[in-house]
Parts: structure tokens; sequence; C-alpha cells
């Protein structure tokens, strides 16, 4: 039951979901709440592998929650329910995108679907901060060391343009530093 529910869940979200991986942790941290698969704080963890891992995030977080619902075994149920739908809609798109992309009416759909993209990425980055306690209202070490890592690692990436591998490098190496 609970590998079918697994491969359901991942299939759908393959089906429906639009701005790649980052968009799709807010439909991923729902279906993990929902059933009762980990905690928040897993979750998190989860999704901060994920993303340092080589590959799409999507994938990694379902191989990363299948593993952690039911073993191996779970893992490969929950990629291929992750995956298939992107097999399925590439072949079928495919086909028919050729003949109506240039259409006015497919073009603005497309452009209409930008801003719901990054409102998702922006919600999960805020969800994230909820649920990881960093954004709160009470002034501690602990919160105020996460702004400043966050801000250093915005400003490095942004203005600095540093490669990304290297600000989580770096901001791994100072939360070992400050909370070990």
């Amino acid at each position: 039951m609970v590998l079918w529910q697994l491969f359901k869940t991942f299939f759908l979200m393959g089906f429906v979901a639009f701005g790649g991986g980052y968009a799709m942790i807010p439909l991923i941290e729902s279906a993990v709440t929902k059933y009762g698969w980990m905690t928040a704080e897993k979750f998190t963890n989860v999704i901060a592998i994920a993303g340092m891992s080589p590959g799409p995030i999507a994938t990694n977080s379902a191989i990363l929650i299948g593993y952690s619902v039911d073993g191996f075994i779970g893992a490969i149920i929950a990629a291929i329910g992750i995956l298939l739908p992107s097999i399925i809609l590439v072949i079928v798109v495919a086909t028919f995108f050729i003949k109506v992309h240039h259409h006015p009416i497919v073009q603005s759909m497309f452009y209409g679907l930008k801003p719901i993209v990054a409102s998702l990425i922006i919600y999960a980055a805020i969800s994230f901060a909820k649920s990881n306690q960093l954004v709160t209202l009470k002034v501690s070490y602990h919160s105020v060391t996460l702004l400043l890592i966050f801000g250093l690692s915005l400003f490095a990436l942004l203005k600095l343009r540093w490669h990304p591998l290297y600000v989580i490098l770096l901001s791994g190496l100072v939360g070992v530093a400050l909370y070990s």
C-alpha cells in the first residue's frame, strides 16, 4: 500500500508540476506531511541533500523520500513515479508542440506561467525558513547567525558571482564552526 502511495503521489506530481524541481518542493512537502512520511525537519534535510547532489532536485528528493519510507524498493518506486510522467509528456508534447509553438495563445500561456514558477520557488524558501525557525520574532545567537549566513551567501551569489558549490561548501563549514 505504501509503495503504491509513493508511486501514485510522485507520478501525479510529475504530471502537474511546472517550473522544475524547486517549484515542486511545496507539492512534495505537502505530500510528505499529509502521509506522515517524515517530519518537517527531516524533509528539510532531504531537500538540502537533494539540492547539493548531482541531478534534478525533484528526482533526488523522490529517491531520498522513497528510501526513507521503504528502503531501496521505495527509492526505485518513487524514482519511477517522478520520472515516468516526464518521459510520457515529452514524447506526447514534442509531437504536437512542433505544430503549434508559434501560435500566439500558446506563447501567451507560457508567458503567463513564468510568474507562478517564481512564486512557487519563493514560497518554498519561505516555507523552509518557517519550518526551520529561520523566520522568528525572537532574536537569539542562532537566529542572528542564520540570517548572517543567509545574507552573506546571497551577497556572494549575486554580487560576487561565486559559484554555488563554493557558497554551499563555505556555508557548511561555517555551520560546523558555529553550531558544533
